[in-house]
Order: C-alpha cells, then structure tokens, then sequence
C-alpha cells in the first residue's frame, strides 16, 4: 500500500557506499537498514544504487533485510519454505518461480484486505464502543477480585444518547487503530 506522498513518483534514490553506509539522496542523509525496512512497511519506493558503479543493488539489499529480520527472532519463512525455494535455483522451474510467488503474495494481500473490511462491516458502527464498555466491565470487576480493599464498582448510571461528535471522536479512534492494525500486518 504505497502512501499518497509516493504514488505515482518516482522512487527515492538511496545510494550504497563502499562502507556499507547508505544515503537517501531525497533527505540528504544517511540511513540504516532499519530505515529502509520501515521505509518498504509504509509504501515508500526506493531503489539502492551502488555509489562508485550505479548498478542497481535494490534485491540485495531487500535479501539483507529479509536476512536480518529472520535472524532477529521475527522468523517468517519457514525452515522448509526455505530449503525449497533454495531447490529451486538452477532448476529450470526457476524462472516460473518470480511471478509466481509475486501473484501469490498479490492474492494474499488482497485477500488480506477484503477480510478487514469485512470485520470492519460487521462491527458496525457502535460495536467498538459497546466491546469497549464490556471490556472495561470486566477488567473493573477482575481488579476488584483481586485488590484486597476495593469493592466492585456500583453499575453507572446510565449515560446520555452518544452525540454525533462523540460517534464522529469513535470513528476517527476505530480508523486509527485499523491504520496501526494495517502497519503491523506489513
């Protein structure tokens, strides 16, 4: 999902140095590995160009950031997944195998998308507001339960109709958390 400010241009031009050090031309700054990785989480387009010949270096530095990631503990590809498509290199399957899993990631991602928004549709409107309600219910009787010296809290008093400022206040918090939902799924 690129974001506004992206779509439509060209990409940034990132440039490699012989000291493994890399410069966002766009920024005019120096950049680290973790940069671009949230820079590809949030839609950005960039390409990385080796500094001293200006070949295109973009795949291997997505491979390090794959490679990082796995070795940080946040393991994704599985062990088996691996070992297949390391099969796969010099197979004369190869070459089928790019597109392939580029449409497959595009299916998933789309189908991704069409589950959130049905989740979304379904809670309705005030379905957040409601759980959030009960949740609170129930975290308030839990810590009663368990803090010696409190006593559960008398129901409220039945509150006023929602005005549409505060039903305006609950959308704008809902599409706040889908956003940060859509983050983490990246």
């Amino acid at each position: 999902m690129a974001n506004a400010e992206t779509a439509g241009a060209e990409p940034i031009i990132i440039k490699k140095y012989a000291n493994r050090r890399l410069y966002n031309t766009k920024s005019s700054s120096y950049i680290t590995l973790d940069d671009l990785s949230r820079m590809t989480r949030e839609g950005v387009e960039f390409q990385v160009l080796d500094a001293k010949t200006g070949s295109d270096i973009t795949h291997a530095i997505l491979t390090q950031i794959i490679m990082e990631e796995e070795a940080s503990g946040e393991q994704m590809l599985p062990t088996s997944f691996l070992r297949q498509l390391i099969s796969m290199y010099g197979n004369s399957m190869q070459a089928l195998m790019p597109p392939y899993l580029e449409a497959s990631m595009d299916n998933f991602r789309a189908n991704q998308r069409k589950l959130q928004e049905s989740f979304a549709a379904s809670m309705g409107p005030d379905a957040f507001a409601k759980l959030t309600e009960n949740n609170m219910a129930l975290f308030k009787a839990a810590a009663s339960a368990f803090m010696p010296g409190t006593k559960a809290a008398a129901p409220a008093p039945a509150e006023p109709a929602a005005t549409s400022d505060d039903i305006a206040a609950m959308r704008e918090q809902m599409a706040a958390m889908q956003k940060r939902l859509d983050e983490l799924d990246k």
